[in-house]
């Protein structure tokens, strides 16, 4: 029992098979199972100061300083004073502490809500209410409707007909629209009768705890019989109970065990890149300062030698020490007065740097999405610079890209296309949300969140068009919808999903309302009058057929058949009196689809009696048939969907979320690549692709990977990257002496020309990740310009982003919204999580937050390029003015005997990186900026050079030590000559230690700040003042510590009496001040002017752009819909799965009967408005295409149907 009273289990030996009992918890405890709680938090109360201090000292800095305190400690090797290195050390481990023990108290709170949320357990016969984390494997359960499922559970019954229960899924995958799943008839029987549900003591066998959300297996025993378990019979964590009154379930898995909870992985802790730099840089100085402390140690040992031996008749060495010795104490007190190469304030810096930039996004009004309440976070304040660096973006689909909304956008009825709206000329007008809606309030069961925008088909529609009122019959009667009406007249539609519901939505609002539905028939209300239609047969979609098809007989007795499908295998089973018609539907389903609308087409027949009898028995035998059931049923399914008529074709938008298609297009200009990896299928994710504009018609080539063996996969991944390049090698080619540990070797980008997408299939993918083929499938996908991975599990997710980590020396970055892309999320550099209406379980698992796709190009080529600018120009900078104020002690160290002498004032090293230089570099780093926001918009391209590691790297770093090399030959030996045999205005001497080390110290602070302002290139009132209050506040600290009153309080502590008063008021300390700073800036000026005038990088093209335009803010992008040209139709998809229909026609009721109500309309209905042949686009409503054949239309009329009282 931990702390906080959250179980720790652990098994004794790895579990091979779960068993368990029903109410028989002294059983399943034998097992030792996981409870129901839950534990995010790293510490306890107790272990947070050895586990917190063990995890920092683990950092090699914080173990370095805390080596040199101890050296510090003995008096033989220090020359420094304690406080030195303990205040800087105990500041940073104090913020650090802070900081970790703030983000585990807010998972401590977050744990503690969710383990004590209640639930209903059934206990000795009864039910009671316990907390989630005390539930056990094998209680009994009972759900409420609306409420969390609190556990991975069995479905054992509820209070829906057919123990149904309908889940929304949205923590899991993201999805909105409902699910289905069924209790055992078994367990169905139990009902809600406590008693029977108390004796209950069926045992499951089921496969060990796993993040498979898609797959379950295992067995059900009751009463001597066995069971077969499934994925459909389990309601797993996180998903959310909808429209059933209660239910009851037995815990399968609990807490950590659960698949939600599987999915999450174990997080990791991630550093940039930048980081990892900095280690390898960090680790280099040290090497580099124990060299320099040995030529120094060199060097003592012959000056004792030499020289020293002269000394001892007046400075005996102690205990008879020799040379050799004062050489060894040496090196160690070279290491402590040298140990500013790398200052601990370093790291103190860069936390309160990346703090301030994760401030800038959580504060960042233009990433707040006001449509939920919900702005953008930085979850973590260690990953900023790092967005700055992308290359590869794996993003989800379904509520990521997309709102995972439908909506009808237009059609075409009989040749005649509807949805675009015209003006007086003709002229195709642009749909905004400002564009006249069409009023529907002549139908008082329309659903007021339809919209729609061309009146002449509502016009149509009220003139009786019979070509028009059979399209919307279609689409009211062949469906597996479930309505549900919880008050007159507001119908709810239960859709499995969102496209169907969609098309029926749109057929209610033109009115065609689909009102109920029971085993054998389907109720609607057509044009005011509810109309009641034989269900005699359904052919249910799935994704070979493609389509579906319904058989109904009318109130007048006519029979017939409505078919919807893909348009190509429609098409392939129309009537050919239909071919001319086929023309016209095919232009406009070509302009459909080029607006990346996915296009369904529509079509019907009417059946003889005598016909449909005989194939009516011929079905129930291949239904009923032990062997081949399936073939059997698609041959008759073909024998009856053909010589159909053709109706028309739907337009359906599956939603992009707002400005998805212009941010992959700013994206890419930054050459970033885009992944798309998904669950849905093909067809789906290539429409999504096409509409958001990751692939374009203007791309070379689309590859489509879609093998069904190893070699199918590798001979398709070689012939697309053979298309590519044509020239290119067998063997992946690695870039030379390159590795990204553990022997890894980097793959280099390969050059293509032209822009090329990529397309692969979940099978096809799962061969192209096996460790064979796994380098054949990076090197040819990262050839293209966008690649699209269907069909993918959550784990084949993680798979790819860890390939691409693995092989590419790149930054990737992982976006989603449900726990399905968790694993991804946690694997990749950077997780994004979109919050809103899918779901919270990625934002949980996130590094940063927000609520729209389009957020993710601000938070990258603004802030994101901004951090990392901002942090490469701190090192650059911090490393140049320690490495200069740490060199300066090495040259001095030639002329006072290699003595560990310092060159400043012990005050000043201690002020140096904490007070006089530390406000100036932090205002740089928190406020600097090359280019505004709008610039950054505007040229994307600016993006680049993070992703190329340009602005700090090995050599960057060589070049700055270099340039401190210099700036410090200058820094000591300007002043020592200046010094040097020189004498006041009075003819006193100035040539004593003291006032060399004024003058070095202020020559020092002078040069790294003029070269701050050289790496400034935004200027604010904030830096202005840190810059200028920095030298302001050394003047009054030398002042006041080197004033008479401080040497009489502390004469050791403040030995330098006088010293700033009596040097700082000779006129040639101030042009030795001068002359340094400008001889220290001189080649930096020089390099920066011919750099800009011979090799001018994107950053300086920008900048002399924004000067040219005054700082006159450039004009913002148009952001018009983007439209593109396409003969390419979509492959329409009805659903995710293979439809409902079995269920639909299994004989009972799906639901409770609904309750008798009127229709909603008018007794008499009759056209309202503009009716009378008038349209008000201008246009002749009945227009047919010239030679086109009418179709045989069954005349309906609106005769009221006595058997249904609506």
């Amino acid at each position: 029992m931990s702390f906080f009273g959250l179980d720790c289990v652990r098994k004794k030996e790895r579990e091979l098979e779960r068993k368990l009992r029903a109410n028989d918890r002294e059983y399943n405890l034998s097992f030792r199972y996981a409870t129901n709680a839950i534990k995010t938090s790293k510490y306890n109360f107790f272990t947070f100061l050895p586990l917190n201090l063990f995890e920092q000292f683990q950092r090699i800095a914080n173990a370095y300083f805390l080596f040199l305190l101890v050296l510090q400690a003995i008096p033989e090797i220090s020359s420094l004073s304690w406080f030195t290195t303990v205040v800087p050390l105990l500041l940073v481990l104090t913020v650090t502490a802070a900081k970790d023990a703030t983000d585990d108290i807010n998972r401590h709170r977050s744990d503690n809500q969710v383990n004590n949320r209640k639930v209903q357990v059934l206990i000795d016969r009864k039910l009671r209410s316990e907390k989630w984390m005390e539930v056990q494997v094998g209680d009994i359960i009972k759900l409420e409707n609306n409420q969390f499922v609190t556990a991975d559970l069995l479905l054992l019954s509820s209070s829906e007909p057919l123990n149904l229960v309908y889940v929304e899924t949205a923590e899991l995958d993201g999805e909105t629209n409902l699910k289905v799943r069924q209790a055992l008839p078994v367990t169905g029987d139990l009902g809600d009768d406590i008693e029977k549900l108390a004796d209950f003591n069926g045992e499951v066998r089921c496969e060990t705890p796993n993040n498979r959300l898609d797959r379950f297996t295992g067995t059900l025993t009751f009463a001597g019989q066995k069971y077969s378990l499934d994925n459909e019979k389990i309601l797993l964590r996180g998903c959310t109970l909808r429209n059933t009154d209660w239910c009851f379930g037995l815990v399968l898995f609990g807490g950590p065990e659960t698949k939600l909870m599987q999915n999450c992985g174990k997080s990791t802790f991630k550093r940039t890149s930048v980081d990892r730099l900095m280690n390898v840089l960090v680790l280099c100085i040290f090497g580099f300062l124990a060299f320099m402390c040995i030529i120094l140690a060199i060097g003592n040992y012959f000056w004792e030698q030499n020289k020293g031996s002269q000394f001892t008749v007046f400075l005996p060495r102690q205990n008879d020490n020799n040379a050799s010795f004062s050489a060894f104490l040496t090196f160690w007190s070279y290491i402590i007065i040298l140990n500013t190469v790398v200052p601990i304030s370093l790291y103190v810096s860069m936390e309160i740097i990346r703090l301030g930039n994760s401030f800038y996004i959580d504060w960042d009004r233009k990433m707040y999405y006001t449509g939920n309440d919900t702005p953008a976070e930085a979850r973590t304040t260690t990953l900023n610079e790092e967005l700055g660096q992308i290359k590869y973006v794996f993003s989800d689909k379904t509520g990521t890209l997309t709102q995972n909304i439908m909506a009808f956008n237009k059609c075409s009825i009989n040749s005649k296309s509807y949805g675009d709206v015209y003006d007086t000329t003709g002229q195709r007008l642009e749909i905004t949300e400002h564009t006249e809606k069409v009023d529907f309030s002549f139908n008082p069961l329309a659903d007021p969140r339809f919209t729609f925008h061309d009146h002449a088909l509502v016009e149509a529609v009220k003139l009786e068009n019979p070509e028009v009122h059979a399209f919307f019959r279609l689409l009211a009667l062949c469906h597996t919808v479930m309505a549900e009406e919880k008050t007159e007249g507001k119908l709810f539609y239960q859709a499995q999903s969102p496209d169907e519901g969609a098309l029926v939505t749109a057929a209610r609002n033109f009115g065609f309302v689909f009102r109920s539905r029971t085993p054998d028939s389907v109720s609607i209300v057509e044009m005011g009058k509810p109309r009641s239609y034989e269900l005699l047969a359904i052919l249910d979609f799935n994704n070979v057929r493609k389509r579906m098809s319904v058989i109904v007989r009318s109130p007048e007795g006519k029979l017939s058949l409505y078919c919807k499908g893909a348009d190509t295998i429609i098409y392939e089973r129309l009537h050919q009196s239909c071919s001319k018609l086929m023309d016209v539907t095919t232009e406009h389903l070509n302009e459909f689809a080029g607006e990346g609308l996915r296009t369904l087409a529509l079509a019907y027949k009417d059946l003889d009696e005598e016909y449909f009898s005989q194939w009516k028995q011929r079905h129930h035998e291949a239904s009923t048939a032990l062997d081949d059931r399936e073939d059997k049923l698609e041959q008759l399914y073909e024998e009856i969907e053909k010589d159909l008529l053709l109706l028309g074709a739907t337009a359906i938008e599956d939603k992009l979320q707002d400005g998805v298609p212009q941010t992959i297009e700013q994206l890419s200009k930054a050459d970033i690549k885009i992944w798309v990896l998904t669950g849905d299928k093909q067809e789906t994710a290539e429409n999504i692709g096409y509409s958001c504009n990751l692939l374009r018609e203007e791309m070379n080539d689309v590859f489509i990977i879609s093998g069904n063996s190893p070699e199918d996969v590798r001979q398709e991944l070689r012939n697309a990257r053979t298309s590519m390049k044509p020239d290119t090698a067998e063997d992946a080619v690695f870039l030379q002496e390159r590795t990204l540990g553990n022997g890894v070797k980097a793959i280099r980008d390969e050059v293509v020309n032209g822009e090329y997408g990529l397309v692969i299939n979940g099978h096809s993918l799962a061969y192209a990740l096996e460790r064979g083929m796994e380098l054949e499938f990076l090197r040819t996908a990262c050839m293209c310009k966008a690649v699209i991975c269907c069909r993918v599990t959550p784990l084949q997710k993680a798979q790819v982003v860890e390939l691409v980590k693995k092989y590419k020396q790149a930054v990737t970055l992982a976006i989603g919204d449900g726990a399905n892309d968790v694993s991804m999320i946690k694997v990749a550099h950077i997780g994004v999580g979109i919050s809103g209406q899918e779901g919270m379980q990625a934002v949980l698992s996130s590094d940063y937050s927000f609520a729209q796709f389009r957020f993710l190009e601000r938070l990258l080529l603004v802030h994101g390029r901004w951090s990392y600018l901002r942090m490469c120009k701190f090192l650059r900078y911090f490393f140049y003015k320690n490495f200069t104020f740490t060199f300066v002690h090495f040259w001095y160290a030639f002329f006072c005997g290699f003595s560990a002498q310092t060159v400043y004032d012990e005050w000043f090293i201690t002020f140096y990186n904490l007070v006089y230089t530390a406000l100036p570099v932090l205002g740089m780093s928190l406020f600097d900026q090359d280019v505004n926001d709008k610039w950054s918009f505007q040229h994307p391209q600016l993006y680049v050079p993070g992703q190329l590691n340009i602005y700090f790297s090995k050599t960057t770093f060589f070049k700055c030590a270099l340039h401190s090399c210099y700036s410090s030959l200058v820094l000591f030996f300007i002043p020592y000559a200046a010094m040097q045999d020189t004498v006041r205005y009075d003819g006193k001497d100035v040539a004593d230690y003291q006032s060399f080390a004024l003058l070095t110290q202020t020559c020092l602070l002078f040069a790294v700040s003029i070269q701050l302002g050289l790496e400034m290139s935004y200027w604010t009132a904030v830096n202005t003042f840190f810059v200028l209050g920095s030298l302001v506040m050394y003047f009054a600290v030398s002042f006041t510590m080197y004033s008479n009153g401080m040497f009489l309080v502390l004469p050791s502590v403040f030995p330098f009496i006088g010293t700033a008063r009596n040097t700082l008021n000779q006129p040639n300390v101030w042009l030795t001040v001068f002359l340094t700073s400008f001889l220290c800036v001189l080649p930096v000026l020089t390099y920066r002017f011919l750099l800009v005038q011979l090799c001018p990088t994107i950053n300086d093209k920008v900048m002399f752009k924004v000067r040219q335009a005054k700082a006159t803010p450039p004009p913002l992008p148009r952001s018009a819909r983007i439209r593109r040209t396409s003969s390419r139709r979509s492959g329409y998809a009805f659903s995710h799965a293979q439809g409902y229909g079995d269920l639909v026609t299994s004989g009972r009721f799906l639901r409770r009967p609904t309750p008798l109500h009127s229709s909603g309309f008018a007794t008499s209905f009759s056209p309202m408005g503009r009716s009378a042949g008038y349209s008000p686009a201008g246009r002749t409503l009945t227009n047919k295409v010239p030679d086109v054949l009418g179709t045989s239309l069954q005349m309906y009329k609106t005769i009221e149907d006595p058997a249904v009282n609506l």
